[in-house]
């Protein structure tokens, strides 16, 4: 590789890693050292360290330095999230230390700043690059064990432990030997399984740990086991105060097969790769690799940056396969009760709390709806599946930044964590009178006038707040006499605890009922209905007792009344989404609710109508709900910013009168459809 070529690399986290780091590049054509950042430019042997480096004060710094191009982050994990996210905005590539974050939700905020930025975000997994990783995937998948049964994966140290504030086993440092080397086991264990069934890597779908919680909070020793489609299992166990075997072994029906030194690879001389079969003879294959164990992912990341791709190609770690990792070991550390304090607390380093809550350059439209003091932005957000305050925080800011001010909670999400998350979020950013809050309550079976005020009084405790803007009752108990419900919300109007209030899965016949009986009485009338709405009408109900409003009926009905519908499903549960086609059976949910004749027709316009105007048929489901002749307000669920801003594409859709019929009837006209400002 020419010097020219070459990638200037800074260094933020000068430690032991980092010196690694800098011996493979001064031993690769493929970057030079241009930099380093240190909070103590004074530390004595940092010249000696990192010869012919310039020392930069401050990890800022480095971030503006115009001759650096890639960060190499080696800090430690806690900090791993902010200065890449930094890095990006900044316009640098970055290879970032295992794990990439924390959690799932800092690494889909990481990749999500790399997405917007253009920029290279790779996770400095070593071994996934080396050659001898790549001969045991060539093996897998060649069917040289036969069919993968059974992985197991190990990786531990014992590590002095000199105290709360040794990073290894601090708490608030986010210690322990599932992050620390458990990553390794998992992302072998993935990739092993994805080999065997032809794929970059496999998600499990279970995941279940066990592990002993030390003095300091952390795990000292954990160990997992992971199942994955096809039934292909494995055991992965991490420690940092137990010598393990740092092993890897994949059991196959035509045998077995042992790594001896699967995560530092060739480092102390060539590694063999053996495979046992039933017969017990073995097949051994040496693979002597000399050069520096970092310099092939110094090599793949700087390829990757000159061919202007944002992410590693398998088997190194993916943006996908990276997030994924980081799931299963937050499902590993959520089974053995491993929560570090920054969580408990909920602190996050990322989004609004590292810069402040940014007013939006183009906000999303909003408008007025009745009984509410403020306008209700058009897209509603729902926070049921979020999972940690870093997550919801993430999440609820860039919606906020965007012009989204409504969440969508309820009492029973998560048993009151989504309450709690959303809570603590509105505290943390001092924004809960610039928020239209909307709760639920009074789910079946649990659908009774006295349910109503024991649960609010719940949900508001978890929400810190003395009022929501919008309450629904969650179903409809038809054997109670609509009266008395209307009472019991109104008593709530009166007091002050909710603003107004509505129907979730109500018929029409029991929302006229409920209003009249409040004229009549003098008493608030509903005023919002929240039954799935969509473009896709749903064939049965997707839960006991859900309703949608989506018929002509419906429609007849919500236009004459103008009660908005705070739309839950409003893209059909991924009915517009390439899970969806008449040959895919393998989702029972999505056949059930939504598989019809008329709705596979109107996907197929949706598909025609997104590929002219360069959306998917996600973003035209959308932007049909939010151009009916009466308020919707759809309810989205992202989970992360990608699929956030992904959702807030439908907003650039402008949809006519003709245009919504041609999507419903398959009219000859094509109508005025517009890509534009929504």
């Amino acid at each position: 590789m020419t010097e020219d070529a070459a990638v200037a690399w800074g260094i933020i986290g000068p430690g032991a890693i980092a010196r690694q780091f800098a011996s493979a590049l001064s031993e690769s054509g493929a970057g030079r050292l241009a930099a380093i950042a240190t909070r103590d430019p004074n530390k004595p042997g940092l010249a000696e360290a990192f010869p012919g480096a310039r020392i930069i004060d401050g990890y800022a710094a480095i971030l503006a330095d115009p001759e650096v191009e890639a960060i190499y982050i080696a800090t430690p994990h806690t900090y791993h999230a902010e200065w890449a996210v930094r890095a990006a905005e900044a316009g640098k590539h970055v290879l970032c230390e295992k794990p990439l974050a924390v959690s799932a939700a800092e690494a889909a905020a990481m990749t999500n700043a790399a997405r917007q930025a253009g920029t290279f975000l790779g996770e400095a997994f070593m071994y996934r690059l080396h050659p001898l990783t790549a001969r045991i995937v060539d093996l897998v998948r060649s069917g040289a064990l036969g069919e993968v049964r059974l992985i197991k994966a190990s990786a531990g140290i014992n590590a002095p432990n000199s105290g709360p504030d040794d990073r290894l086993f601090a708490n608030d440092a986010a210690g322990g030997a599932i992050l620390d080397t458990g990553c390794y086991p998992v992302s072998a264990a993935r990739l092993i399984a994805g080999a065997a069934s032809g794929l970059a890597f496999l998600e499990p779908v279970a995941v279940h740990g066990a592990g002993h919680l030390g003095d300091t909070g952390v795990d000292e020793w954990s160990a997992a086991v992971l199942r994955f489609p096809g039934d292909i299992l494995a055991e992965v166990s991490a420690s940092l105060s137990l010598t393990q075997d740092n092993a890897l072994r994949i059991f196959g029906t035509r045998g077995w097969m042992s790594v001896a030194s699967p995560w530092r690879c060739t480092e102390s001389g060539p590694a063999d790769i053996v495979i046992h079969r039933p017969d017990g003879t073995t097949e051994t294959e040496a693979i002597d690799e000399p050069r520096h164990l970092y310099s092939f992912e110094i090599e793949a990341a700087t390829a990757a940056i000159r061919e202007g791709r944002c992410e590693f190609s398998p088997p190194g770690p993916t943006w996908d396969d990276t997030i994924g990792n980081m799931k299963a070991l937050d499902q590993w550390r959520a089974d053995i009760g491993l929560v570090y304090g920054f969580e408990r607390d909920k602190r996050s380093r990322l989004g609004s709390a590292r810069r402040g809550l940014a007013s939006p350059a183009n906000p999303m439209p909003r408008r007025m709806l009745p009984g509410l003091p403020r306008e209700v932005s058009v897209v509603a957000l729902g926070g049921a599946n979020f999972t940690s305050f870093p997550q919801a925080a993430e999440v609820c800011d860039a919606y906020f930044e965007r012009g989204g001010n409504v969440l969508d909670s309820a009492w029973l999400y998560g048993n009151g964590l989504c309450d709690e998350l959303l809570g603590a979020w509105m505290a943390a950013r001092g924004i809960r009178e610039e928020i239209v809050l909307v709760g639920k309550g009074a789910n079946a079976p649990l659908t009774y006038p006295d349910v109503i005020a024991r649960q609010l009084t719940e949900s508001l405790d978890r929400l810190q707040t003395d009022h929501v803007d919008i309450y629904f009752m969650h179903r409809d108990n038809p054997e109670i006499p609509v009266g008395e419900f209307v009472d019991a919300l109104d008593h709530e109007v009166e007091a002050g605890r909710i603003r107004s209030y509505g129907g979730s899965n109500w018929t029409r016949e029991r929302m006229d009922a409920a209003i009249a009986y409040a004229e009549r009485n003098h008493k608030r009338p509903p005023g919002a209905l929240s039954n799935n709405f969509s473009l896709a009408e749903m064939v049965n109900p997707v839960w006991n007792g859900t309703l949608a409003a989506s018929d002509d009926a419906w429609k007849s009905w919500l236009a004459e009344r103008q009660i908005p519908d705070f739309a839950w499903s409003s893209q059909a549960r991924g009915f517009f989404t390439d899970r969806a086609g008449p040959d895919k059976l393998d989702d029972p949910e999505l056949v059930n609710g939504w598989y019809s004749d008329m709705n596979f027709a109107r996907r197929a316009r949706a598909i025609e109508l997104g590929e002219r105007l360069g959306k998917s048929p996600l973003h035209v489901a959308l932007a049909y709900c939010l151009h009916q002749a009466f308020p919707v307000v759809p309810l989205i669920g992202p989970l992360s910013l990608a699929e956030l801003e992904d959702s807030l594409e439908a907003l650039d859709i402008t949809l006519t009168a003709d245009d919504l019929r041609w999507l419903e009837q398959g009219d000859e006209a094509a109508g005025t459809i517009e890509d534009g400002p929504g």
